[in-house]
């Protein structure tokens, strides 16, 4: 369920992405966007198309990011003390944040990509655990590196477009040059998201079926499309992609209470011993996350 959440907001931001690229409706952008997903999982070597495309597109992305961070002269000093002091905690916005990055489906995704290529056992643990690194740090530098670029566009005394808050900051960074590379950044994170979102989710269930497995693509290619019909219907992209995020911050404890548990089962993972200092901050992330999300969804429904 979170993995079609998510890959719902992630067409979503394809949409927005492709809008201020090329101009053409939110819509269009996300029924473009889908066509081209799935042009990924028609070719046979679908999984090396999906990891070449992921790193071209990230690379893009990281650059493009740090350039409009900079244009727009975040004051760095006093984004580094409220960090430490922030002024205001934001439950939901700090659940949307962590669920977007880490939570839902996204807890599995590396595993499984990771499997399939045949990359398992304690012999490939310090490849896995370098693939884990570099892919939450990069998620992280990007997610700063777009904070800055808010906080020196705020800071100016700006005001920023509600209707497409991330799209307004780069065009309030570097003019039309920043619009056009926010169409480029958004429309690269969204499209290897809705590719790692449907590979994901679908692997999930290949054990039911032997069919599943054998027409795995199939499924892929159907997961995207119900999810790109879905946002047509529905619309309200900013929304979605907020709601993504939020839905996924709920199911992080979940997801990641079963992996702590799973991580002694031998059955499941031998003769494997997991560090008790990683039990221990996953099971304090499962209880601050537990909180966090219990809050802001009690919140949402009192209102």
């Amino acid at each position: 369920f979170g993995g079609l959440v998510f890959n719902i907001g992630n067409i979503a931001g394809c949409g927005l992405g492709l809008q201020a690229l090329l101009g053409i409706s939110v819509v269009n952008g996300s029924i473009l966007s889908a066509l081209m997903a799935i042009a990924i999982f028609i070719i046979k070597e679908a999984g090396k198309a999906m990891d070449r495309f992921a790193q071209a597109l990230g690379f893009v992305m990281i650059i493009a990011i740090i350039y409009i961070a900079f244009s727009s002269s975040p004051p760095y000093a006093e984004a580094a003390y409220r960090t430490i002091i922030p002024a205001k905690v934001d439950l939901m916005t700090i659940v949307t944040l962590v669920g977007g990055t880490v939570g839902g489906y996204i807890t599995f995704s590396g595993g499984h990509r990771l499997l399939d290529a045949g990359i398992k056992g304690k012999n490939s643990l310090p490849e896995i655990n370098r693939s884990a690194v570099m892919g939450i740090s990069i998620a992280s530098l990007v997610r700063i590196f777009l904070f800055l670029a808010s906080l020196g566009v705020v800071a100016k005394g700006l005001i920023i477009d509600q209707g497409n808050p991330t799209a307004s900051v780069f065009q309030l960074s570097a003019g039309n040059i920043g619009y056009k590379l926010f169409g480029l950044v958004m429309f690269s994170a969204a499209i290897t998201s809705v590719i790692g979102s449907a590979y994901t989710s679908v692997s999930f269930i290949k054990s039911f079926s032997p069919s599943i497995v054998k027409h795995e693509n199939r499924y892929i290619i159907a997961f995207i499309v119900v999810s790109t019909i879905t946002f047509v219907l529905i619309g309200k992209p900013v929304n979605l992609l907020i709601l993504a995020g939020a839905v996924n911050g709920f199911i992080l404890p979940i997801t990641l209470t079963a992996i702590l548990f799973a991580a002694y089962k031998t059955r499941i993972v031998g003769d494997y011993k997991h560090p008790l200092i990683l039990t221990l901050f996953g099971a304090l992330v499962v209880v601050i996350m537990t909180y966090m999300s219990g809050t802001v969804l009690f919140d949402m429904l009192i209102k």
